[in-house]
């Protein structure tokens, strides 16, 4: 079995987001920090379907997991 190798660039355009650095930063930067013990899929600014995705992959430990938690803690900071 392969393991894929996404990057962060990857999650936002899996999430439907502008995938570019400067988007990406700009995303991170105007929606940080989440409020203490805040699970990243279940911040607000999230869609419904967005919100599913990231918690999906979180609870089967799958290929988009690692990204997810990195994700989280740098809305975290």
């Amino acid at each position: 079995m392969e393991n894929s190798i996404h990057r962060l660039c990857d999650l936002f355009k899996q999430l439907g987001l502008a995938d570019d650095v400067a988007s990406i930063e700009r995303f991170i930067l105007t929606r940080r920090p989440l409020s203490n013990g805040t699970p990243v899929a279940d911040a607000s600014f999230w869609s419904a379907s967005q919100a599913q995705f990231l918690r999906e992959e979180i609870a089967k430990d799958g290929d988009w997991a690692e990204l997810v938690d990195i994700l989280g803690s740098l809305l975290s900071r």
